[in-house]
């Protein structure tokens, strides 16, 4: 944010020496050639094989070659040239068609392709693709749940990524401890934390309740852990955090712990809109991902929501503590798992009596005469 006290004030400049300024010897001056070809790690990624931070990973590990030489850093590479990557040819012509799919992410899981602890990855519940990589649009930590987009634009996940995108992040947090107003205002103005300025752009308490409570917060950025690391600085524990949406896109109440869905056609032109990019043709999913995901949601599959929650409700659509509105039981049934209409399992009755109210049928006497 810009001081309103130096707004009018003209931008600073180096000093230059007192007196005539010298003309430069026409017979001495060097012409700038332009530079040809595009840096290395951003054509990598417009192929869809990663991020650009990932590429330039790559690029220091010594995976990628350029005419059979090790690439480096600051590299520029031009049509003509042939990349390899892991000592396998490469094409680097950008994707004609990108895939943007939501994964809801369950605790426990983390967000890198391969952990040396031998953790739960996400990409272990993604589908497979024929060509190009899933890469993470941003992260979360292994205790922290909820939305996490994945797509195959090198570009688009770079733009959304980007600090200067100013892109809302909204998380349900449930904190314990006892919160009062001071906390609240506190770190909607501002908290310096070890890696700089970090703050709320909104606060709101849902519900109330005693040792636990739960609010809903928005962030324009994405730093590491920085939501706990917020409520930390006021003596303040994270129970749970889940993110709940990202940009114009929310988690849809459908998707449950470690399930995907294919992003709709109008929630992936929204992530090209947040970061003003045009928007690339969608691929189509194959028979058997559509297969998947339906068996994944079942009958809700094909009576299932848009992904995007409408205005005025809570997000993700569901009440704090994942429980469902109303008191009402999950998926509709009974509590203590009864029957409905009071019927016991298995169709009987109540008691021992057969349904319908019908009578046993009498035994015969054994005649013994």
């Amino acid at each position: 944010m810009t001081d309103k006290s130096s707004r009018g004030a003209p931008r600073l400049q180096g000093k230059r020496a007192a007196g005539p300024t010298k003309k430069p010897d026409a017979t001495k001056s060097e012409v700038v050639k332009p530079v040809a070809g595009e840096k290395l790690q951003k054509v990598l990624a417009r192929a869809g094989l990663g991020s650009r931070r990932e590429m330039e990973r790559w690029i220091e590990a010594g995976r990628i070659a350029v005419n059979g030489k090790a690439a480096h850093l600051g590299d520029r590479v031009e049509e003509r040239d042939r990349l390899a990557v892991d000592g396998r040819d490469i094409e680097i012509a950008p994707a004609q068609e990108a895939r943007c799919i939501l994964y809801h992410k369950p605790p426990g899981e983390v967000c890198s392709r391969n952990d040396p602890e031998g953790r739960r990855t996400v990409f272990g519940h993604l589908p497979n693709l024929k060509t190009g990589r899933w890469i993470s649009i941003g992260r979360l930590d292994y205790n922290t749940s909820g939305l996490l987009l994945f797509t195959t634009d090198g570009d688009l996940a770079n733009a959304l990524m980007h600090p200067s995108s100013n892109i809302e992040r909204e998380y349900m947090v449930r904190v314990m401890g006892d919160v009062d107003d001071d906390m609240l205002n506190r770190m909607q103005e501002g908290v310096m934390l070890e890696d700089g300025m970090a703050r709320f752009t909104d606060i709101q308490q849902i519900g109330k309740g005693g040792i636990n409570r739960w609010f809903c917060v928005v962030l324009m950025e994405g730093r590491n852990r920085e939501v706990r690391r917020l409520w930390e600085s006021q003596g303040l524990t994270v129970s749970r955090l889940k993110r709940v949406r990202y940009g114009e896109v929310f988690i849809p109440s459908k998707v449950k712990q470690g399930q995907w869905v294919e992003m709709e056609r109008v929630d992936v032109k929204s992530l090209y809109r947040m970061v003003s990019i045009a928007p690339k043709e969608q691929a189509r999913s194959t028979e058997k991902e559509r297969e998947i995901m339906e068996r994944q949601f079942g009958k809700r599959h094909s009576r299932g929501g848009t992904g995007r929650a409408p205005s005025g409700r809570s997000p993700s659509g569901r009440s704090p503590a994942g429980r469902s509105p109303a008191g009402r039981s999950p998926a509709g049934r009974s509590p203590a798992g009864r029957s409905p209409a009071g019927r016991s399992p298995a169709g009987r009755s109540p008691a021992g009596r057969s349904p319908a109210g019908r009578t046993t049928r009498p035994t015969k006497k054994r005649d013994r005469s």
